[in-house]
């Protein structure tokens, strides 16, 4: 009760401010599940990356990839040869903002909001969360850091959220080139950790190696972007249907008219469709939507031929 009294009031202020500012309208457009199931994400993404960060990379000196790796060279540059001794989430922050601009105009509004979230809540969690001196062995805080931060990003990949970082850069150069996400990211981080080992030397980039590793095989095994699902669908209200898969998600539909149920001697229609994991959760919100009562069948895990878009 207390819930639902505290979410209409939330949703009563984004009303209001949604009259004003246009990146409040579209979390007015995001329903309450979809919109909890984000939001948890993004939390649950910021205190991971925090313990990793604060408890196994900085205290073993093991520098990550992608914007955490960036952040902590330069702070280590800055305290070495300027003497400035800035926090961590600051210099990890102040990297991203560039990042979200180019996001919003580049990728869209709603990727924008929400990797914005994101970032936030693992920059405050960053801060709040005190460094801790676990273990000094750099191998043991590159497995434990590499594999909380990958289990960090495998759940914000499975409410579909960016993680921010490099993901934005990633995105738009595979937009505007057209080249592979896998090949993308290897060669920013490569470069990362290329410059880890120039300035502090070749066992430091070794580690980061390693918990690059860890990191996207516990992503992996939390969550498989590319993995492909075939779902048919037995519909009374295929129109209505087609039009939330093609809105939603972008999918072309299969559809096979004239069948008929055996029980009842009911016409329906069968829809087929091919989704990515990603986008599973999204599908059976716009089912629930379209048609509650439809039947759906999901095969795991098929490989197909020929044109399939992955986003």
């Amino acid at each position: 009760m207390k819930r639902n009294k505290y979410y209409r009031a939330f949703r009563a202020w984004l009303d209001e401010l949604g009259r004003r500012f246009h990146f409040i309208k579209l979390l007015q457009s995001i329903s309450r599940e979809k919109y909890d199931e984000k939001l948890s994400a993004a939390v649950f993404y910021g205190i991971l990356s925090a313990l990793a960060i604060n408890f196994f990379y900085q205290p073993g000196h093991v520098y990550s990839a992608g914007a955490t790796g960036l952040a902590q060279i330069i702070q280590v540059k800055l305290a070495t040869y300027g003497g400035l001794n800035l926090p961590l989430a600051a210099i990890y922050y102040a990297i991203n903002i560039p990042l979200m601009v180019l996001a919003w105009r580049q990728i869209g509004h709603k990727f924008t909001v929400f990797t914005f979230i994101t970032v936030s809540f693992s920059t405050l969690f960053m801060g709040w969360i005190p460094k801790v001196t676990l273990t000094s062995d750099p191998m043991i805080n590159a497995l434990f850091g590499g594999a909380l931060m990958g289990l960090g990003i495998g759940l914000a990949l499975r409410a579909n959220i960016s993680s921010g970082g490099m993901d934005v850069l990633i995105l738009t150069i595979r937009k505007r080139t057209g080249r592979q996400v896998g090949n993308l990211s290897l060669t920013l981080n490569g470069v990362i950790i290329l410059m880890a080992g120039l300035s502090f030397g070749w066992p430091y980039a070794f580690y980061s190696l390693v918990t690059l590793f860890v990191s996207t095989r516990v992503t992996d095994l939390v969550f498989t972007k590319q993995r492909k699902m075939q779902a048919m669908i037995v519909t009374s209200y295929p129109e209505r249907v087609i039009k939330g898969i093609h809105t939603g998600l972008e999918r072309g539909v299969t559809i096979l008219n004239d069948a008929e149920g055996a029980y009842k001697h009911e016409r329906k229609a069968v829809l087929i469709t091919i989704i990515t994991r990603a986008e599973y959760h999204e599908f059976k919100w716009i089912m629930r939507e379209t048609d509650p009562e439809a039947f759906v069948t999901i095969a795991d895990n098929v490989h197909t031929l020929g044109r399939f878009m992955e986003y």
